[in-house]
């Protein structure tokens, strides 16, 4: 979807963002927030086709690019916000930017996380020093309560992706990537409330009107989306995703205006995109991502990708805060979406010899068995015979294709649990 339509977007003047902002905001922030790098990825490219650079801004203390908003508005509050506090609702990295500059700054800090907010997000923030309370099912539910306890208890709120000083935070983002790739030809934005959008896009298209800014949403979240849609910020529906990161439901109001015009084309990428991106970063960059920030991967190893090939294009790589829980099964779902893992069911002989005949079948393969488990009450009336459930470890989907078709030439009746054959 081309974004850059005429919806008749406009922002009010005194709370607009401008590049002068964004440029303000890069020095006011620069004693405290981490000059991550911007390498050229080789293993990347060729896994594209693209000229791959990495912005590496989950390097940032707390793993993820939100300090650079969270310290400009911090730094920006007057004396009397200083000292009663502040206040944000937050899916986690939102909240730890600022529970950790409010530390450093003497700040203090309250969040309100949704209860679906990855444990190790939550675990850090307390640890920063921030009050954390967990409200609600939905981001929107836990954004009500925080609006509530800021008129309750004179706190200042600071919206994770709709104030201007967090926009212009965000911003900084693209003043480094410009500086070290001057010549870029795109560059690619995980989105989820568009305030990252908006810095970036405001900041790079000022620099270079002529690079794509291209939007990468969950398919799970596609919040920004029905709003270009509808020509503006609408509720959209939210279900479970990897990209946790990016499951807002609704845009920003001031961050869509900002963004939607100046924005070349937005993507969605869907779970298995999302797996399949974590598991080549770890493997070819050797880094650690979670799904927000693996999105923009995500997308030009689909058709984007191609659109853009041999063109010079960085990657956003924004946050690295990937519950530690969740991350081997992400990597198991990445290696079965990638055919190096395969499950099936097939009846065998519970006599002597006929697990070894499977086994056999399976290792002339080239296959190596992971697990097997039987199931003798349910499967059928033969008592001597036995259904197993198998998985194996596998080269790529023409692997498995190849022991699907073995296991039937050998008289095995293969059931497959997982995609292949």
């Amino acid at each position: 979807m081309t974004a850059n339509q005429d919806h008749e977007l406009s922002v009010p003047l005194a709370e607009s963002v401008t590049v002068k902002d964004i440029d303000a905001a890069a020095e006011r922030i620069a004693s405290g927030i981490y000059r991550s790098p911007c390498p050229p990825s080789v293993p990347l490219s060729e896994l594209t086709g693209c000229d791959v650079f990495c912005k590496l801004d989950l390097l940032q203390r707390t793993g993820s690019f939100k300090e650079r908003g969270a310290r400009n508005a911090l730094l920006l509050l007057n004396v009397s916000q200083k000292k009663s506090g502040v206040i944000a609702a937050s899916a986690g990295n939102h909240a730890l930017g600022l529970a950790y500059h409010g530390k450093l700054l003497k700040v203090p800090v309250t969040v309100v996380m949704p209860r679906f907010a990855p444990l190790v997000k939550v675990a850090t923030c307390r640890r920063l020093g921030a009050t954390v309370l967990l409200h609600g099912e939905t981001f929107e539910e836990a954004r009500q309560r925080a609006v509530d306890l800021a008129s309750e208890n004179g706190l200042r709120l600071i919206h994770g992706f709709d104030d201007v000083e967090i926009i212009a935070g965000q911003g900084t983002t693209a003043v480094e990537i410009l500086e070290d790739v001057p010549d870029a030809d795109a560059i690619v934005v995980p989105t989820g409330g568009a305030g990252l959008l908006a810095g970036v896009a405001i900041a790079a298209k000022a620099r270079r009107p002529d690079i794509k800014i291209i939007a990468v949403e969950a398919a799970a979240a596609a919040s920004f989306t029905a709003s270009l849609t509808a020509g503006k910020p609408v509720d959209a529906p939210v279900r479970p995703t990897l990209a946790d990161g990016l499951a807002v439901g609704r845009v920003g109001e001031r961050a869509f205006a900002l963004a939607a015009p100046r924005v070349d084309r937005v993507l969605t990428v869907d779970e298995q995109s999302l797996s399949l991106a974590l598991l080549r970063l770890l493997e070819l960059e050797k880094t650690s991502c979670e799904g927000a920030g693996a999105a923009a991967l995500a997308a030009i190893m689909g058709a984007a990708g191609q659109e853009l090939r041999g063109q010079k294009v960085v990657l956003l790589l924004c946050g690295g805060n990937i519950d530690p829980t969740v991350l081997h099964r992400v990597i198991d779902h990445g290696l079965a979406v990638d055919g190096r893992l395969w499950r099936f069911t097939a009846t065998v002989s519970d006599r002597p010899g006929g697990m070894a005949r499977l086994t056999q079948v399976i290792a002339n393969a080239g296959a190596s068995v992971l697990e097997i488990n039987h199931d003798r009450a349910f499967s059928g009336p033969e008592v001597f015979t036995t259904t197993v459930e198998v998985t194996v470890e596998t080269a790529d989907q023409e692997h498995i294709n190849a022991l699907g078709k073995q296991l039937h030439e050998a008289g095995f009746g293969v059931v497959p649990t997982t995609g292949g054959y």
